[in-house]
């Protein structure tokens, strides 16, 4: 089980000192108005910015001193947006997810093709398998690219956005799927009432700042969601979960707080 814990991590001025805790097998959720660090912030976690100051620390490892393909054999990452010009199939995409566990010259061994087999099939989309990725729905898309980190076997995965262009039905599958993973997961999430459900701590980013943190009902607070968002909100326990439930009021925007943001 992997821990990862950012300490004092800063990227120029869109992140500021921010100190985060994913703990083994723990789903953590980024969220935040648009703008607020929580792209820039998994991008320093998985590797593709490189912090102006601070350190993501993986079981105390820093991230930036591992070699990609030792870093790709311990983080899994779902962009917002794949390439949508990678001519390759759905099957060959997904089975992208093996490469850091072999060597450059090697082909698919029969494991590696029943793992990826059995991704497509989790994520529900066995039967485009042999279909051009860039012919895919932004859904579909989504769903291939979540089966290439399932095939990854990662012991942290990153998620910006995952349930971008789902419907419903498979924004609550892909959720469920990630939380019964087993693995440590950090995600950014629009949806609040998604990342009440679905995680087991939130961090609340605002201007590049961390403002709040814990368990989602000792978060997600009118009082909050006011500063923050700038919006007028109930929040209720959801009458069969518990978790709580955010109801967004009509009317006018609300002035953030200045000692907020």
């Amino acid at each position: 089980m992997t821990e990862l814990r950012t300490r004092e991590l800063s990227y120029g001025t869109r992140l500021r000192g921010v100190d985060l805790t994913a703990r083994p097998g723990e789903t953590v959720g980024l969220v935040g108005p648009n703008g607020s660090g929580k792209t820039t912030l998994l991008r320093c976690v998985y590797g593709t910015l490189t912090p102006t100051s601070g350190q993501a620390l993986l079981d105390g490892v820093d991230v930036h001193a591992l070699g990609p393909k030792a870093r790709a054999r311990r983080i899994a990452t779902v962009p917002q947006d794949g390439d949508a010009e990678w001519e390759l199939t759905v099957r060959e995409l997904v089975a992208l997810g093996r490469s850091p566990h072999k060597r450059f010259w090697e082909g698919d061994s029969g494991d590696d093709l029943a793992r990826t087999e059995a991704a497509l099939a989790r994520v529900g989309i066995a039967d485009l398998a042999d279909r051009p990725y860039p012919t895919l729905s932004g859904g579909e898309r989504r769903r291939a690219l979540v089966a290439r980190a399932l095939v990854q076997e990662p012991a942290l995965l990153v998620l910006d956005e995952p349930t971008n262009h789902l419907d419903i039905r498979y924004q609550l599958e892909v959720l469920r799927l990630v939380r019964d993973l087993g693995t440590t997961n950090l995600l950014a999430l629009h949806d609040l009432n998604l990342a009440g459900l679905y995680c087991d701590r939130l961090y609340v980013l605002a201007a590049g700042r961390i403002v709040a943190e814990g368990a989602p009902a000792e978060v997600l607070t009118p009082e909050l969601l006011s500063a923050v968002y700038g919006v007028e909100a109930e929040v209720v326990p959801h009458p069969r979960t518990g978790t709580p439930t955010v109801l967004y009021l009509p009317g006018p925007p609300v002035e953030r707080h200045s000692s907020v943001m």
